[in-house]
C-alpha cells in the first residue's frame, strides 16, 4: 500500500504539493505510488530557478530502469528551487518522495490554485486503495 500523506494534495498524474511555510510557495514531487510503478529511478532532469511554468506543463522528465516519465507541473508559477541532490543521488525519490526526494519548489500567483487538486482521500481512490 502507497503512503498518502494527509497533509498533502495530489495531482492524477501522480505528483503531490506541499504547502510551505510561504503561502506563495509550494513544492512539488512524484508520489509514492508513481515512485514504486516507475521503479528504480536513474536520472532526474528538472528546470532551472526562473523557469516560468504553465499549469499542466512539463517540467522534466524521471528516467528509470523501466521507463521515462514526464514531469508536469500542477499549476502555474515560477520555479524558486531545485531539489540538485538528486542529480548525485536521483534513488532519493525511492527511498522518501515526500522528504529528500522532492523536485522543485514553485512561486505561484495564487494559492487557492491548490483547491482544484485532489484530496488525499480522492487520490488514494483514483490509484485504488
Amino acid at each position: 500500500m502507497s503512503k498518502v500523506p494527509d497533509e498533502l494534495v495530489y495531482t492524477p498524474e501522480h505528483e503531490y504539493v506541499a504547502r510551505t511555510g510561504d503561502a506563495g510557495v509550494v513544492r512539488i514531487g512524484i508520489t509514492d505510488y508513481a515512485q514504486g510503478e516507475l521503479g528504480d529511478v536513474v536520472f532526474v532532469s528538472l528546470p532551472k530557478p526562473g523557469e516560468r511554468l504553465d499549469s499542466h506543463q512539463s517540467f522534466g522528465t524521471i528516467e528509470a530502469v523501466k521507463a521515462v516519465s514526464e514531469l508536469y507541473s500542477p499549476m502555474a508559477g515560477e520555479v524558486v528551487e531545485v531539489n540538485g541532490a538528486l542529480d548525485a543521488d536521483p534513488a532519493a525519490v525511492n527511498r522518501d518522495p515526500y522528504g529528500q526526494g522532492w523536485m522543485i519548489t514553485l512561486r505561484i500567483p495564487d494559492p487557492k490554485a491548490l483547491d482544484g487538486l485532489l484530496s488525499p482521500a480522492d487520490y488514494r481512490q483514483h490509484i485504488g486503495e
